[in-house]
């Protein structure tokens, strides 16, 4: 299996796609405290290794407007900088604490579409070690019905490996 995700060519199914990238993430962060550069580097590492993802990034819990995200380390085209809890599918996850997987964005209700490009989304709840809700990663495609209960479970693994 190649394990080299700067050039897209891991190598096997996507789950062993996500298994190689979520070692390598681990073994990058290893003994890194920052948050910013933790969030940084797994969108840059993720965005490095699957080509469906079009955007990719997350948005941070505000601490000084409860009930707010805020746009937050990113790989991709220019994002929404606020989303409010409850609207589109990023305030959607954070207000019910579940990951959202959206086959088609036009068909989402409330749908925010900070690039028109976009045609489906996965957005996956990040918490921290007590708990808490953090923030939420955000990945958009260019593609219809681009993610499955298999990217769900993938990323659910390595964001709780990365700030669980």
């Amino acid at each position: 299996m190649a394990e080299a995700f700067n050039d897209r060519t891991i190598e096997g199914d996507k789950p062993a796609r996500y298994a190689v990238v979520a070692e390598e993430i681990a073994a990058v962060l290893e003994g890194e405290p920052n948050l910013v550069a933790r969030m940084a580097t797994v969108a840059s590492m993720l965005a490095a290794t699957f080509e469906a993802y079009f955007w990719t990034g997350f948005y941070v819990v505000d601490p000084d407007r409860p009930g707010e995200l805020v746009v937050g380390p990113y790989q991709g085209t220019l994002g929404c900088l606020r989303i409010a809890f409850g609207r589109g599918v990023c305030g959607t996850a954070a207000a019910t604490g579940e990951t959202q997987i959206v086959a088609d964005v036009a068909a989402f209700p409330g749908h925010i579409a900070c690039d028109a490009r976009a045609k489906s989304e996965i957005v996956v709840p990040v918490r921290d070690r007590s708990g808490r809700l953090i923030a939420v990663l955000d990945v958009d495609s260019e593609r219809p019905a681009s993610f499955d209960q298999t990217d769900a479970e993938g990323l659910e693994r390595i964001l709780k490996q990365a700030f669980g």
